[in-house]
């Protein structure tokens, strides 16, 4: 795969071991006071801010053709929705992605990821659906136990031209992240690292009717959000490693 043209840094010298497509991808993003999320965040991570402000991302998409490196992808297996709220940090030069939650339709891929990647990851009921010619309905609704609940209910579409963001814009700084962090059980920052092409990115309008994803940290997620829709993207991933 080649190098994605937004990377700050070099792709990592080891194989990537996973790869898969993701589609109908929404990036939904509210303004959040950043002493709200910085005293969530483990030590050794810092808050990425711009121009002052922090933001917390909810993002539903399509997660398909996923396989490991020189296998087929499985279609019982490889095939799934996932729901994401996110917020973004960096360290080392390295910004990235910081996840409170990644609620999926998929039992495997929730048990496996939170081995592999020390995710939060948690089951749910979920599912996407065509409200017309253009828009895409996605509801989600949390069913791991002793989880607490969060749903989302959602019906987006484009509204404008497709678009490469440009560096310096905030389009670029919500999308372009290239690496996730996390902690594993002995309580050590890791970090993940992704590969893909450029994001093709629309402006988009939306309908919603339910969204309590923040609520289990107290994020006001009510107000208009910043909105895009991303076309397709084939992504290659890379196991985590422990920072420093």
């Amino acid at each position: 795969m080649a190098a994605a043209s937004d990377r700050t840094w070099d792709l990592p010298k080891q194989p990537w071991v996973l790869q898969m497509m993701w589609s109908k991808l929404l990036f939904a993003h509210w303004p959040v006071e950043p002493s709200v999320l910085a005293s969530l965040l483990p030590d050794g991570l810092q808050l990425d801010i711009r121009d002052g402000q922090a933001w917390v991302g909810v993002v539903p998409f399509l997660m398909s053709n996923v396989r490991p490196r020189c296998c087929p992808s499985i279609p019982i297996l490889s095939s799934f929705l996932e729901l994401n709220v996110r917020t973004y940090v960096t360290l080392d030069g390295k910004p990235g992605v910081w996840f409170f939650s990644l609620d999926a339709a998929s039992w495997f891929a929730v048990r496996a990821a939170r081995a592999t990647y020390h995710l939060p990851y948690m089951d749910a009921k979920m599912s996407l659906s065509k409200e017309d010619a253009s828009a895409i309905r996605y509801r989600s609704e949390r069913t791991q136990c002793g989880e607490p609940p969060a749903s989302f209910d959602a019906s987006y579409q484009c509204v404008g031209k497709p678009f490469h963001a440009r560096p310096g814009t905030l389009e670029f700084w919500l999308t372009a992240r290239y690496c996730l962090y996390s902690i594993d059980r002995h309580g050590r920052v890791c970090r993940g690292e992704i590969d893909h092409a450029s994001w093709t990115l629309s402006s988009a309008s939306w309908r919603m009717r339910q969204n309590t994803m923040g609520n289990p940290w107290q994020f006001d997620l009510t107000g208009q959000p910043h909105l895009l829709v991303a076309q397709p993207v084939k992504v290659c991933a890379w196991m985590p490693v422990r920072c420093g």
